[in-house]
């Protein structure tokens, strides 16, 4: 997956699921690290990066 469409999966997912987007796509990522799928779950961590930084540092 290139960077555009990580952006994009990253923006989606944060469209739909808000706050618990990031850990959305850490459980995808889980998921198919245990399905034996390597890229897709570099892929899913890739996105799960993107969302971190769309939130930005935690303010509290």
């Amino acid at each position: 997956m290139d960077a555009l469409q990580t952006a994009q999966y990253a923006r989606a997912l944060y469209t739909v699921h808000g706050d618990r987007a990031e850990a959305e796509a850490a459980q995808k990522m889980r998921e198919c690290e245990a399905a034996g799928n390597r890229q897709e779950a570099q892929d899913w961590q890739a996105v799960r990066q993107s969302i971190r930084q769309m939130r930005g540092p935690n303010q509290g």
